[in-house]
């Protein structure tokens, strides 16, 4: 499997001075911070949590079916 190494963070700043960010590829990773480092630091949290998320929901789909993964 390839490893995803760009992703577009679409990123404003809201009135009250924080940054403001949606990943395009996963829209539901947003996130924010008060400077845009932090702000990208938060949106790779959440992109990670979103991802987890995805593995123990597939794996309980797939529970007692034959499953290769690119770590086999």
């Amino acid at each position: 499997m390839k490893n995803i190494s760009e992703l577009t963070v679409v990123i404003e700043k809201s009135k009250d001075g924080w940054y403001v960010g949606q990943v395009e590829e996963i829209t539901e990773a947003i996130s924010q911070g008060t400077t845009i480092k932090e702000l990208l630091d938060n949106i790779v949290d959440a992109a990670k949590l979103i991802f987890n998320s995805h593995r123990e929901l597939i794996a309980k789909v797939n529970k007692g079916k034959k499953v290769k993964s690119d770590k086999d």
